[in-house]
């Protein structure tokens, strides 16, 4: 098996593979033709996958009214933008699809995160139509039903049990809450999205029943803190499901898809989880944002200092699990960063080893609090900081991903290209976050979404390349 020179320079790329940040979601598919005369709609979804999931839910809302949905702003008759506001970068983001849309389709409606401050979205882009904050559906279909009315027609406008779905009908991301009860300084997502509010677990298992029956072999649970699922209804039970996340893992485990936790908050209540691993009933996978390992650092970002003791947990879980992969999220040049601290968090990488790593530069939020920190650290600092961690990730991944040269795993197939090859992931890589496994060779027959065993034999800095096993 020789790896093909269009796979390599993502093999090269200093970055978390190949250039994705962390909290950006998979971008949107849509195929769906319209009928004539059907009223249509265009959609932008930025953001994370908890934003992919509410723009899901508001096109699911708008099919079943009998719009059509279009992939593109000339065919529409208004487009939603589905904004972000996680850092100040995601917001100009934001302001750009907004201007965009505006400049291509003229009729445009904004919801998401940016739109909790209308006032700064008007601002700019004062002709938009309307302008809701995250998860206001209603808000959100009152406003198309001013702009462009409905016109159903029940016998054509089918909609599936599992609603509209933005990604790979093979997998499906499953939001189990929303909203955060953290105060983390550098973060505004509990201003804009509120505190916990956890779904009723009999309604996360139905919907998960209804997207496993449509073909979909992979749940990824998304929250803003899965750990603390079902705190805020004091872990009700109803239906025959607790609210808990390690009884709803178990519950979902149970469906005979793979279960992908994200998000999860390193409680100690989550070393309850691996046993789920072990059985087979969930993923070997935990995404944990880590975010720093020095205890002043964590201090200042109003997070528990209690790097140590993870390093207990980590080993802890590893011993219990040897298989366990651990993904997270970092950020350098916060202020008030030291050298020292900076080199605590690179000490802390050697002794983690962490399998899967993604890394932001510290960016002021307009409304968080960590701006009004003194000691911020000058650009230069922060990019040289980024580098030498990377540098850092990307050696651990290497050295990882080497050792499973020669190992047999099931993989999970996302796309065949028109050369034959196909893009896989194992149960290792979390779609466009993670890294991917490639087959160049024999894949005739093979099916996307098809989840087949597969002899790793080459690796690279975030990829592996095989052939498929057969008996």
């Amino acid at each position: 098996m020789v790896a093909t020179a269009s796979y390599m320079p993502a093999m090269t790329n200093p970055v978390n593979p190949p250039n994705l940040r962390p909290d950006l979601a998979p971008k949107a598919r849509f195929s769906e033709p319209k009928r004539d005369g059907q009223p249509t709609i265009g959609m932008v979804s930025l953001g994370c996958p908890k934003a992919l999931v509410d723009s899901e839910r508001i096109l699911t809302r708008l099919r079943a009214e009998g719009y059509a949905i279009s992939p593109d702003y000339t065919g529409a008759d208004a487009v939603i933008v589905n904004t972000c506001g996680f850092l100040d970068s995601a917001k100009a983001e934001s302001l750009e699809a907004i201007g965009e849309a505006l400049s291509e389709n003229g009729r445009v409606i904004v919801t998401g995160c940016l739109g909790a401050e209308e006032d700064y979205v008007r601002g700019t882009h004062p002709s938009v139509l309307a302008v809701t904050g995250p998860h206001q559906y209603e808000q959100v279909l009152d406003a198309v039903h001013g702009a462009v009315p409905p016109s159903p027609d029940p016998f054509v406008d089918l909609l599936p049990a599992s609603g509209v779905k933005l990604t790979p009908r093979h997998y499906s991301y499953l939001k189990i809450s929303e909203g955060c009860n953290h105060k983390c300084k550098f973060c505004i997502i509990p201003d804009m999205r509120g505190k916990l509010v956890s779904r009723p677990a009999h309604a996360v298992i139905r919907e998960a029943e209804k997207l496993v029956e449509a073909g979909v072999k992979e749940l990824l649970v998304i929250s803003q803190d899965t750990s603390a699922y079902g705190v805020d209804i004091k872990h009700a039970e109803d239906r025959g499901h607790r609210a808990h996340i390690t009884d709803l893992a178990r519950d979902l485990g149970s469906l005979g898809a793979w279960i992908r936790l994200h998000y999860v908050y390193p409680y100690p209540h989550v070393r309850q989880l691996i046993p789920l691993m072990t059985e087979g009933l969930i993923l070997p996978y935990l995404d944990i944002p880590f975010q720093h390992a020095h205890p002043d650092t964590l201090k200042r970002m109003a997070r528990p200092a209690a790097a140590s003791k993870t390093l207990d947990e980590i080993a802890a879980w590893r011993a219990d699990c040897p298989d366990i992969t651990l993904r997270s999220t970092f950020i350098v040049g916060y202020p008030g960063e030291t050298e020292e601290e900076f080199q605590t968090l690179l000490d802390w990488m050697d002794e983690a080893q962490l399998d899967r790593v993604g890394c932001f530069q510290y960016e002021n939020v307009d409304g968080a609090r960590s701006n009004d920190l003194p000691d911020h650290v000058p650009a230069e600092v922060k990019q040289d900081r980024w580098n030498r961690f990377m540098e850092k990730a990307q050696a651990i991944s290497e050295a990882k991903l080497a050792a499973k040269v020669g190992q047999v795993m099931d993989v999970i197939v996302d796309d065949i290209d028109a050369d034959g090859i196909a893009t896989c992931r194992t149960k290792a890589d979390a779609p466009e976050i993670d890294g991917n496994l490639f087959i160049d060779e024999g894949t005739e027959g093979l099916a996307v979404g098809e989840i087949v065993p597969v002899e790793v034999d080459e690796a690279g800095e975030y990829d592996l390349w095989g052939r498929l096993r057969t008996a």
